[in-house]
């Protein structure tokens, strides 16, 4: 596979799928496991320190961001695009665009957000800094950073400790940046 960028230690396991690889960059040490499907039709960045987990999916017409130590967890959709089920349409890719009523727009999820199993995200959420998203949820918004949110729709149960979590990644960056820096030399 040819990819936009791929950093080091990467690990993407052999039965995942990945089309359009050319609009896909990839940062250091992630792993992306088993039955993943990313269908990168338009720009797909994934940050360092990474791992999106089995069965999870990225599909859709609209850019997807993630931030660095970012998680998927097994069974999470991310659609950038949607179908509407509701109104008086036509739906699926087999038919043309003009019986169809399609929303699609860009998903971020910023650095340090994680979220929890088959969890389903929809077209614009932005998932903010050091965001935890519960499983079964569904994500249908813009969060507030350094929060924990559950639920479907999602709603905001708690906040987390933010210095804490910088703390944690500054003292991580100054063990490894420098066995990485060496790799890359």
């Amino acid at each position: 596979m040819e990819f936009k960028k791929i950093g080091v230690n990467v690990k993407i396991f052999e039965t995942s799928k990945i089309a359009y690889p050319e609009n896909v960059e990839i940062g250091d040490n992630v792993i992306i496991d088993d039955f993943v499907l990313i269908i990168a039709k338009k720009k797909i960045i994934i940050g360092s320190n990474v791992h999106i987990a089995s069965f999870v999916s990225i599909t859709g017409n609209e850019e997807f961001i993630m931030g660095d130590f970012a998680g998927l967890s097994t069974g999470c959709k991310v659609l950038t695009s949607t179908d509407d089920f509701s109104g008086p349409y036509l739906t699926n890719p087999t038919v043309p665009d003009e019986y169809k009523n399609v929303t699609s727009k860009p998903i971020i999820m910023k650095k340090f957000a994680l979220i929890g199993a088959n969890t389903i995200v929809l077209p614009g959420s932005i998932i903010e800094e050091g965001v935890s998203i519960g499983a079964n949820s569904l994500v249908n918004c813009v969060t507030e950073p350094y929060s924990v949110y559950v639920g479907s729709p999602i709603r905001k149960v708690k906040e987390k400790d933010r210095e804490r979590i910088l703390f944690l990644e500054k003292n991580y960056r100054e063990k490894f940046d420098k066995e990485y820096s060496t790799i890359k030399a």
